[in-house]
């Protein structure tokens, strides 16, 4: 199927990622359909830039698992199931595991935790359940803050790439699953334990129990996603929802 003519954000052609960002936000609101065709040709068009940098940025989403290349040509719009987004979610669990325990073991003095903590303060600033969504937004930039945080402190570069290949799929990320109201003050409390826990094992140097702080952290994201995927008025909140292949629900549809 051939892309059709939509409304689409403005974007510079002189610049790659702010095309990938432009597309990306498409795909995730919807304005393209799991198993639809992209075209370069086309794309150029909706987006009204050359050629050259829209096939970067295709080639871009495709290594991002949001486009699947096709051998007759352009690409396909990507289309996730319930399991591989468990998988995704588990996966950066591991990852961010890991970078928890080498940054616990490679910790070299404590003003290195500065950033972290500082992450934490910010966060523990803001209401829990505040209907501002101007405080979910920043509550969403502080959680992501902390996890690059903790994660540059493993300083290892190619754990750092892989987490990034991960972190760009739908869903992986954290914060994937932050928006409006739909994360309860339970899990928003949790989730700020875990943080203070993380902060703490790192700096005192506890490697394994860092570890398992982070891989139970990432388990939250699951939580909330059975949450969403348990309430349509949620689920039509959640950007790349369109993108989900929804299956009736087994007598058991707890996460595996």
């Amino acid at each position: 199927m051939e892309i059709r003519s939509i409304s689409a954000p403005p974007a510079d052609s002189g610049r790659p990622n702010r095309l990938v960002s432009a597309l990306r936000e498409m795909l995730l609101r919807g304005d393209f359909k799991p198993g639809q065709r992209l075209t370069e040709l086309g794309v150029a068009a909706i987006l009204k830039a050359s050629r050259t940098p829209v096939r970067e940025a295709l080639e871009k989403l495709a290594q991002q698992a949001l486009l699947k290349p096709l051998r007759s040509g352009g690409f396909a719009v990507a289309e996730f199931t319930v399991d591989e987004i468990w998988d995704a979610i588990e996966l950066r669990g591991v990852l961010e595991g890991t970078a928890a325990r080498l940054a616990a073991e490679r910790l070299a003095n404590r003003e290195e935790l500065s950033v972290l903590g500082d992450y934490c303060d910010r966060m523990d600033a803001l209401a829990l359940d505040s209907p501002d969504l101007h405080e979910s937004a920043t509550y969403g930039d502080l959680n992501r803050g902390f996890h690059a945080e903790f994660c540059r402190l493993a300083k290892n570069v190619v754990l750092a790439r892989s987490l990034e290949a991960v972190l760009a799929l739908p869903f992986a990320a954290p914060g994937a699953l932050l928006f409006d109201q739909a994360e309860p003050a339970l899990l928003g409390g949790l989730a700020r334990e875990h943080h203070r826990a993380i902060l703490e094992a790192i700096e005192n140097r506890e490697g394994t129990r860092a570890e398992s702080l982070a891989r139970e952290h990432a388990r939250i994201s699951r939580t909330k996603l059975v949450r969403v995927l348990e309430n349509r008025e949620l689920l039509s909140m959640l950007p790349g929802a369109c993108l989900i292949q929804l299956l009736p629900a087994p007598a058991d549809s707890s996460p595996r």
